[in-house]
């Protein structure tokens, strides 16, 4: 009697390649929304700070400079806060303006520097 084996492995190795393939779309996907996320993250506190600083218009051209579209624009006062969207992911942050007279009047951001904390 002759026994036929050849062959035997190839289903393995095929459900073998079909799971390493499928994990792959999977953590190219988890990437992808991961640096939407990040993307996201940092237009919205850009658009924020240059809200605070300049108003609507200065932060829906940050955001879109950044990538992002700016879905909505809150004043309070001195506060800011910004809602801002990168393909699916959304993200939002708020920024406080100091030191103004008034902040209905854009002025410059001026950022002064602070010694070290550990000199040394």
């Amino acid at each position: 009697m002759q026994r036929h084996d050849e062959g035997q492995l190839l289903p393995l190795y095929a459900l073998i390649v079909l799971v390493a393939g499928g994990a792959m779309l999977v953590l190219v996907h988890l990437g992808t929304l991961a640096l939407h996320r990040a993307q996201a993250r940092t237009a919205a506190d850009a658009a924020a700070l240059a809200g605070a600083a300049e108003g609507r218009d200065a932060a829906e051209q940050v955001a879109t400079k950044n990538g992002a579209v700016l879905e909505s624009f809150r004043r309070d006062g001195t506060d800011v806060e910004v809602r801002v969207r990168v393909g699916a992911t959304h993200a939002s942050a708020r920024a406080r303006r100091e030191g103004c007279e008034s902040a209905d009047q854009p002025h410059p951001v001026v950022f002064a520097t602070c010694p070290p904390s550990n000199p040394g």
